[in-house]
This record gives structure tokens, sequence and C-alpha cells, in this order.
């Protein structure tokens, strides 16, 4: 697998559920995020620019398309990567796939903004952050 993609997996549980014994869709999110939490952990470099407390990726926008449900016991793998980056906003792509047969899940997309702190502003993605992340775009 690309080191720049970033897997990782999960097991449907009762409390994921919906009334129709399928995953709720606001559960998708948290998913989806255990996903970037995970891509994180695996880019530490990126990480480290995160963990000086003066920058924040933030999320601005994120689409979801839910292509099939999930029920409990499905294990579903949560794949991220970075696909895109512009002068002051990047973009996410992940995909849940179902581990068993590799069946798409949902997809998903997040922007968001590099913003400084201590100003509460968004700001330009560029200098060693950039170049950590350029490293790590695949399209």
């Amino acid at each position: 697998m690309d080191s720049r993609l970033s897997r990782t997996t999960l097991r449907v549980r009762g409390y994921h559920l919906d009334g129709y014994g399928h995953v709720n869709n606001a559960r998708y999110l948290e998913f989806l995020e255990e996903g970037r939490w995970a891509y994180f952990d695996e880019h530490p470099r990126l990480a480290a620019f995160l963990g000086r407390g003066d920058l924040a990726f933030v999320a601005v926008n994120l689409n979801i398309d839910y292509r099939r449900a999930a029920v409990a016991g499905d294990d579903l793998a949560v794949l991220t990567r970075l696909a895109e980056i512009g002068s002051r906003r990047a973009r996410i792509h992940q995909e849940i796939r179902r581990v068993a047969d590799d069946a798409l899940v949902a997809r998903a997309d997040i922007t968001f903004v590099l913003l400084e702190v201590a100003s509460g502003r968004a700001v330009t993605i560029d200098g060693e952050i950039r170049e950590a992340m350029a490293a790590l775009v695949l399209a």
C-alpha cells in the first residue's frame, strides 16, 4: 500500500445502528474522523506542525456520498489521503469500504483551512508545512 494512504479498520457495533438496523448517517462522520486521526498518527512530520499549538487544520466543508448500508458486525476500512493543496485550503479524500468484499460504503471529501490559532484567521499554506503536505498528496 502507498505510504501516502492511511488505512484504519473498525467494527460496526450495535450502538452505531439506527432504528432500521444499519449504521446511522451521523456515525459515518465519526468513522471518517477516526480515519483522519489515524492519518496524522501515520504521518508524524505533518502532525508535528499541529502539535506545536500555533496552527490548526479546521474543516470548512464536508461532502459525503453514502453508497450502501453497513450493519452490525461489518468490519470497515477507512482509507484517507491528502488529495489536493491550494494556497489557503486543502482537501482530504476518504473512503469507507467493507473489508469482506471491498464494497464502497461511503466516500467523502473534507476541505480544510490552516488556521493561525492566536488570530483565529486562515493563513496561507506555505513554507515547511506546504512542503510536508506536498510530499503526501495522492491525487
